[in-house]
């Protein structure tokens, strides 16, 4: 557990280093070119037609009017290789092999139904190109469970929703103690809030987090699995708004676990940490896109 409170801290403090380790630095293309330079450019690329794409906010993003749009109703915590599916919206990764986040809306219509697990087997995405997805070749031996962001349990009301969630781009590599027993009881917590608000809107992703080293500087290692590399997350996120029936807006949860055995014993209102720390460390943004649709909200930090 020392370990754990050493990380915790830098979680706590240095989650803003992390991120910022993750940003990505973007190019601003060329404006208007001038056409005889462009022919004198050899090769596919001059070949290759410019599409300008205009500017868009996550707030702003839909998707198909059906059970994934719904689940968008407070924005995208950013824009990057949206992929939706019949129980969740995602936003894939492939230099990781592993979302960025998954968001589901649970609520007790969605947690009743016919849908039976044994049916379902993990299945590479084969959406994602070859060269960027997981197999189940790359987990085999490594000593992690294939941890689902979405969770089955949460979509009983359709066969193939369930299904949808055995995809390995729902799917990260997670200590077995943490996916059997603390991060178990966290999914069984998001389900169990349905009974008390309307809709409860759940976000989940990896984070990969700075630990501090004996020189004292600040460094982000984590471990990669079979021949696709499939990255090993340090910690994980659950960040739950909860939408109240009577109108009084949202509530927001935020939690970070380690990757790494917790022990049972340690409520779960210990992992609860402030909304900003997952923004900073994730790259992800969550308040501006909620302020969007709710004139209130209340961030539980504590309970």
């Amino acid at each position: 557990m020392r370990r754990f409170w050493r990380t915790g801290a830098t979680l706590l403090f240095g989650a803003g280093f992390g991120a910022a380790a993750n940003r990505l630095l973007s190019a601003r293309g060329r404006g208007e070119e001038d056409e005889d330079e462009e022919e004198e450019r050899p090769g596919l690329l001059s070949r290759v037609p410019v599409v300008p794409v205009p500017r868009v906010q996550a707030s702003e993003l839909t998707v198909s009017p059906d059970t994934s749009g719904a689940v968008m109703k407070y924005g995208f915590p950013s824009l990057a290789n949206i992929k939706t599916r019949e129980s969740y919206v995602t936003s894939y990764d492939p230099r990781t092999r592993t979302a960025s986040w998954v968001i589901e809306r649970l609520n007790p219509a969605a947690l009743c139904g016919p849908s039976d697990r044994k049916y379902c087997n993990f299945k590479e995405d084969d959406s994602v190109h070859v060269f960027h997805r997981a197999t189940n070749a790359d987990y085999r031996g490594s000593g992690f469970d294939r941890g689902h962001l979405a969770a089955a349990a949460n979509h009983k009301w359709s066969q193939k929703a369930m299904e949808d969630t055995f995809y390995l781009s729902n799917v990260a590599p997670q200590n077995p103690h943490l996916n059997q027993n603390t991060w178990n009881n966290l999914e069984k917590l998001c389900r169990s809030l349905t009974k008390h608000y309307l809709n409860v809107y759940v976000c989940t992703g990896p984070l990969y987090l700075p630990r501090q080293e004996a020189d004292g500087k600040l460094y982000v290692h984590y471990q990669v699995l079979g021949r696709n590399h499939v990255a090993v997350p340090t910690h994980f996120f659950k960040v739950l708004i909860l939408e109240q029936a009577d109108g009084r807006g949202v509530e927001l949860r935020s939690y970070v676990l380690p990757n790494e055995p917790v022990d049972e014993k340690l409520p779960l209102e210990r992992f609860l940490v402030p909304i900003e720390t997952i923004e900073r460390a994730s790259g992800l943004l969550f308040v501006r896109n909620i302020m969007k649709k709710s004139g209130s909200l209340q961030a539980i930090t504590a309970k």
